[in-house]
Order: C-alpha cells, then sequence, then structure tokens
C-alpha cells in the first residue's frame, strides 16, 4: 500500500469526500479528519480509524452562519448573537438538533455541536462540497491532536486509505488547541471547553455564563485527554518545575521543561512539543501552567487533561 496523499487541490478534497473518502483537513485550531456528515459509512470509518466512542459526538463544520438553521433547531438569541460575532472562528455552539443531522453523528443525543472554521482551505472545502462535514482532530481518540500535515500523516497514516484518503497541506495551524464550545441550550449558556474565545469574551456577547456542570456532552470534557506517551506533571512556576527536573535527571530519567512566556504562543505550540517529547524518547514533560486569563485558562485545561490518571 502507498502512502496517503498530500495536497492543496480542494477540487481533488471535496471530491474525495463525495467519493466516501476522509480528509485531513486544516483549521485554524489543529487538524480535522474530515468525512461528508451525510455519509453514515465514511462517519462511521472516522469513529473507526480514530478509535473513537461511538458515543461520543462529532461538531459539524459548515461554511457560513446559514449551516445554524439547516442543522439546528430551536437555536437560541445566545447562539445565534455568538455566531454573529465569533464565526468564522474557533467557536462552537451546541444547539438543538434539525431533522438535517444524521444519527451517527450526535451519540444519540438530541443536541448538535457547528461551527464555522476560520481557514480558507476548510471553507473551501466545505462550499465545494456543499454540506456540512464532520472533523474531529485527525488522530486517535484520547492523544495529542495535530496542528501540521505531517502529525496527521505519521498519527493515522496507517491507519487510511491511500486509495481514497488525502490529506490537505496547510502549513501549520495558528491557534494550535481546539476551539470553544458553548452549551447554548441551557438556561444559562455553559462554557464546556475553554479555548481561544474565552467565557469573559462570551460573557460581553451574551451576558451571564456558567462552566460546565452534568455529564459530558461534547468533545473535549473526559478527565484525561490530549495525552502524549510520555508522563506529563504540572507546575504552578519555573522553579518547582527544575526541582523536580533535578530529581527525576539524577534518577536517570528522560525529562523536558516546557514552559512558554506568552500564552497565545503556547497555545500555538503546546501539540508540536508534546509530539516532540515523545519522538525524542522523553519519559516525563514537566509543564509550567501559564496563567490563568485569556487563553492560558485553555492551555491549562489542556495540561491538566493530559496529566490526568498519570
Amino acid at each position: 500500500m502507498g502512502s496517503v496523499p498530500l495536497t492543496r487541490d480542494l477540487d481533488r478534497a471535496a471530491g474525495a469526500l463525495v467519493a466516501g473518502g476522509l480528509v485531513g483537513m486544516p483549521t485554524e485550531t489543529v487538524y480535522g479528519l474530515a468525512a461528508d456528515a451525510a455519509n453514515a459509512d465514511a462517519v462511521a470509518r472516522v469513529y473507526a480509524v480514530k478509535g473513537r466512542p461511538r458515543d461520543h459526538p462529532l461538531i459539524l463544520h459548515v461554511a457560513s452562519s446559514e449551516g445554524l438553521d439547516r442543522y439546528g433547531a430551536d437555536v437560541s438569541d445566545s447562539a445565534r448573537r455568538l455566531a454573529e460575532v465569533c464565526w468564522p472562528g474557533p467557536l462552537t455552539v451546541l444547539v438543538g438538533r434539525s431533522a438535517a443531522v444524521p444519527d451517527g453523528i450526535t451519540g444519540g443525543r438530541s443536541t448538535v455541536a457547528i461551527r464555522v472554521p476560520a481557514h480558507p482551505l476548510a471553507t473551501g472545502i466545505i462550499e465545494r462540497l456543499g454540506r456540512a462535514v464532520v472533523a474531529p482532530s485527525a488522530n486517535r481518540f484520547g492523544r495529542v491532536s495535530p496542528t501540521t500535515p505531517r502529525h496527521v500523516l505519521d498519527e493515522l497514516g496507517d491507519a487510511l486509505d491511500p486509495s481514497r484518503d488525502l490529506v490537505v497541506d496547510g502549513g501549520a495551524t495558528t491557534v494550535g488547541i481546539e476551539s470553544t464550545i458553548v452549551d447554548c441550550t441551557t438556561p444559562v449558556p455553559q462554557v464546556l471547553r475553554p479555548g481561544a474565545i474565552t467565557a469573559a469574551e462570551i460573557e460581553r456577547i451574551v451576558g451571564d455564563v456558567a462552566a460546565a456542570s452534568g455529564p459530558a456532552r461534547a468533545p473535549g470534557m473526559l478527565a484525561r485527554h490530549y495525552s502524549p506517551t510520555a508522563a506529563v506533571e504540572v507546575f504552578e512556576d519555573r522553579e518547582a518545575a527544575e526541582r523536580r527536573q533535578a530529581q527525576l535527571t539524577a534518577d536517570g530519567v528522560a525529562v523536558d521543561v516546557l514552559d512558554v512566556d506568552d500564552p497565545a504562543e503556547y497555545a500555538s505550540v503546546l501539540y508540536q512539543r508534546l509530539r516532540a517529547a515523545d519522538d525524542a524518547g522523553v519519559a516525563v514533560v514537566l509543564a509550567v501552567l501559564p496563567s490563568p486569563e485569556g487563553i492560558g485558562i485553555a492551555v491549562r485545561d489542556r495540561l491538566h487533561r493530559a496529566s490526568a490518571g498519570r
């Protein structure tokens, strides 16, 4: 079997989706594993390739805010306002699902997650297809999300079919972590997953917001997620991380200290650094947490989940 093709040809990518193939698709956040949302067999392959449980819902990616009415039902004012202000962009809204939403992508739920990516290659592919795609991160379930086409090929190349699947080369992603998810079906909107668009920004748009409560109902809500092979330990300051580094190094353990001053840069390189640690055979990543403000809140969330259960 040959290697999975790498391309920038959007017509070819859309054609692969029409034919039931899977496409590694760049977005501004991370690379997604895209499939035609209307093709049940292709959606089933997404779950199989990722090793993702079928009760974990997928996010619908649409080309414009018109998709909110096509795939959403009983859409709240808060969802409409967020879409108006934040789309295209790294924000997903959870709304009631319309009859146009296939059963296979919602995990048996009456809700659906929708977003418009802010990446010309992603929206170009979706526009050419003419309908929504599902596009969970193009990695095996629970692992580190990919932020370059090479990450996708390294992670899933052996599970994809070169005769019908491909990866679109959009270079490195800019945001580097997954979209913010807001549940707009609750009386007060809930931030289910933090991202580049913060709870404070959402509050300025729609008024009061709340932290997530209740059962997991969207991607990224599991206690352990975004995990490299290396163990991850988190620290509030550099000095504590360096003390731990000295202890582990004295015991012959290969370690890497992850500490980036600027929170936005931290987000953009986080997954790249975790993957590089695995490639280098690092046993333990010692991550210094950014300050809990702005996108730093989301970086802290990803690092806490990556370190959980170790």
